[in-house]
């Protein structure tokens, strides 16, 4: 297995030296990963309608938009499963080095797409084609960085260390969307013509700086002593997709319990953003209200995580969407104050409810699977539990609210019924705060 990069270093010090820095790397990287996959959820929002669909009725560019945004959820499973398998038998450090520079190149060529009125409908199929390689850089990249956070910390640290992994997700969606909010200040036209660009253009330069930190991390140290055991002992490596395949209950557990976090998470930067716009708030105004809520929720994103490893990892998820059910109405209501100061009270409480959810679910769907198929397992059923919850849930609450003649009604339905049945299967799901990690399947 000489393919297979060092372990972490022996010494106790050295231990949780390097375990810092792999905690960081994770966070830093997955800050780069949802920088690029959410600010394309921003410029559907404000942006990709006009650009891409103009002449359309406004909602109607909105829905369409909204599809091209889900065909980067509909991708993701499929990341899952490509970097899962080859990170659980060469490693996670390559798979991760590999699935950051195809995030940042595909984010890149989003910006210098030309729009419909340069290439007609031609432009929208371009858009699809990179947002599919969006969704499988971002498939590969979740659960590489949350085994590497998990498996070289603290067994007692294991839902904090690895919700800085989840925690990149509202520190990406903050710097893309403080970007889009500046260049959204231009005047119209030119917004659309060259302003909303620019942010995925600086995706590069992100690329770079995110390369030289993960090229510094080591390998994580329990995949590697799982390795040289199975070499030592003579064991044939089998297939990670199909060993997670023959026991399928916990992807099915996970891909349910998470859904419903996932589609509240992207209704904010999505669907209540254009809201917010069309009940009278400024849409600059909205987007800096949304990227100061995600600033404070970086907080209670970790803390979530924290409480999950004191508490664990189902009863704080379960208090989380309990409490969001309840905040819907009120949460809307705020959103269609046309006030800013409301709009961002409305999001800020939304995070901060979701961040009970979000912080423990790195660990919670980890912790499910051995050491040797743990990459693909937990990729997999990840990716699964964006695409039911997230993929389609703009498009979906978009179509309701249109249908139903702009009511909010049909669509608070909807996001509560999506909470409940996550968790029921949250409380179906064993809990896994104490699981040994070493276990190799």
């Amino acid at each position: 297995m000489s393919g297979h990069t060092a372990l972490a270093p022996s010494s106790t010090a050295a231990k949780r030296k390097e375990a810092r820095t792999v905690i960081m790397s994770s966070y830093l990287g997955s800050t780069i990963e949802f920088y690029d996959f959410l600010l394309y959820a921003t410029a559907a929002a404000v942006a990709f309608p006009k650009v891409f669909f103009a002449g359309t009725d406004e909602w109607v560019g909105v829905v369409a938009a909204y599809a091209t945004f889900a065909a980067g959820y509909v991708a993701r499973p499929l990341g899952g499963i490509i970097f899962g398998h080859f990170g659980d038998r060469i490693g996670r450090k390559g798979m991760l080095i590999i699935s950051m520079a195809m995030m940042g190149i595909a984010s890149t060529l989003i910006g210098l797409i030309p729009g419909a009125s340069v290439i007609g409908p031609w432009g929208a199929v371009i858009l699809v084609i990179l947002r599919v390689g969006q969704g499988i850089a971002v498939g590969g990249e979740w659960g590489g960085a949350a085994l590497m956070a998990l498996e070289h910390s603290d067994p007692k640290r294991r839902g904090f260390a690895a919700s800085f992994v989840n925690a990149g997700a509202p520190t990406g969606a903050v710097l893309g969307t403080l970007v889009m909010g500046i260049f959204s200040a231009l005047p119209q036209d030119a917004f659309l013509a060259w302003g909303w660009r620019v942010p995925f253009l600086l995706s590069f330069v992100l690329l770079i700086v995110g390369m030289f930190v993960r090229l510094r991390v080591s390998e994580s140290p329990i995949f590697a002593e799982a390795v040289a055991k199975e070499s030592a002992q003579g064991t044939k490596r089998k297939i990670p997709l199909l060993e997670v395949l023959k026991r399928p209950k916990a992807l099915i557990m996970i891909m349910f319990a998470g859904a419903a976090g996932f589609g509240l998470q992207v209704v904010l930067p999505t669907f209540s953003v254009t809201y917010a716009v069309s009940k009278g708030a400024p849409q600059q105004g909205v987007l800096y209200a949304f990227a100061g809520a995600s600033a404070i929720s970086i907080l209670f994103v970790l803390l979530g995580g924290r409480l999950s490893d004191r508490f664990g990892r189902r009863p704080v998820m379960v208090t989380g969407l309990a409490l969001f059910i309840l905040y819907l109405f009120p949460m809307f209501g705020m959103l269609s104050s046309g006030s800013i100061a409301l709009v961002f009270l409305a999001f800020t409480v939304a995070l901060i409810l979701h961040s009970s959810l979000y912080g423990p679910l790195a660990a919670f769907v980890s912790e499910q699977f051995g050491t040797t198929n743990r990459y693909t397992g937990a990729a997999v059923g990840y990716q699964l539990a964006t695409l039911i919850g997230a993929g389609f849930t703009p498009g979906i609450v978009a179509g309701l609210y249109k249908d139903a003649g702009q009511s909010i009604v049909p669509v608070v339905v909807f996001l509560s019924v999506m909470s409940l049945v996550s968790i029921v299967f949250i409380l179906l799901t064993r809990e896994s705060k104490n699981n040994d990690l070493s276990t190799v399947s």
